[in-house]
C-alpha cells in the first residue's frame, strides 16, 4: 500500500507541476516535523518585485497542502495539526490545504464514513476561524489496493481528474 500511495502522490506533483508551474511541487514536503503528501511552494522569478511566474505578488500567493487519504484510521489528525501550525504563525503565507479521500471512505449505502465527515468538519471549522487557512476536501476516486494487489488501471485517470479539479479552483 506505501509503494501505491507514494506512486499516487508522485503522479499528482508531477500533474499539478504541469497546471500550476509557478510553485515548486515536492512530496513529503515538511511542516515542522509533519510530512505532507504534496506541497507547491510559490515561485519567484527572483525579480526585484518579488513577483511569480503567475504574475501574482509571490508573498501573497498561497502555499498549497495536499493530504492523500488511502485508508487512514484519523483523516482528521491532519487538517488539525496544520491549521494549529498555521494558528502558530508557521507558515509565512497564506495556507491552502486540499484533502483528498480515496473510496475507501465511501460507504455501500450512500454517503461518506464519519472518519472523513470528521476530517472535513475541523478543516470547516479551521476555515472559518484561522486566519489565512482554506479547507477542501475532493474526492479521489479510485479504490486502494489491499494487501498487496495490483491497482485497477483506473487511478492515473482518477489523479489526472483530482489535479485539473484542484488547478481550476485555484487559478
Amino acid at each position: 500500500m506505501a509503494d501505491f500511495t507514494a506512486r499516487v502522490q508522485r503522479a499528482l506533483r508531477d500533474a499539478l507541476a504541469e497546471r500550476l508551474p509557478a510553485r515548486a511541487w515536492e512530496t513529503e514536503w515538511y511542516a515542522r516535523r509533519t510530512p505532507v503528501d504534496v506541497a507547491g511552494v510559490p515561485e519567484s522569478d527572483g525579480d526585484a518585485a518579488g513577483v511569480s511566474r503567475s504574475g501574482t505578488d509571490a508573498a501573497d500567493a498561497p502555499l498549497i497542502l495536499v493530504e492523500v487519504e488511502m485508508r487512514r484510521a484519523d483523516p482528521a489528525n491532519n487538517p488539525v495539526k496544520l491549521a494549529r501550525y498555521a494558528d502558530e504563525g508557521e507558515f509565512e503565507r497564506p495556507v491552502v490545504l486540499v484533502q483528498l479521500f480515496s473510496d475507501y471512505y465511501d460507504l455501500e449505502t450512500g454517503g461518506v464514513s464519519s472518519k472523513r465527515e470528521n476530517a472535513a468538519f475541523v478543516g470547516r471549522l479551521a476555515t472559518a476561524h484561522v486566519e489565512g487557512f482554506t479547507y477542501a476536501a475532493r474526492d479521489l476516486a479510485l479504490s486502494p489496493p489491499k494487501h498487496g494487489a495490483d491497482p485497477d488501471g483506473e487511478w492515473e485517470a482518477a489523479v489526472t481528474t483530482v489535479a485539473d479539479g484542484i488547478a481550476s479552483r485555484l487559478e
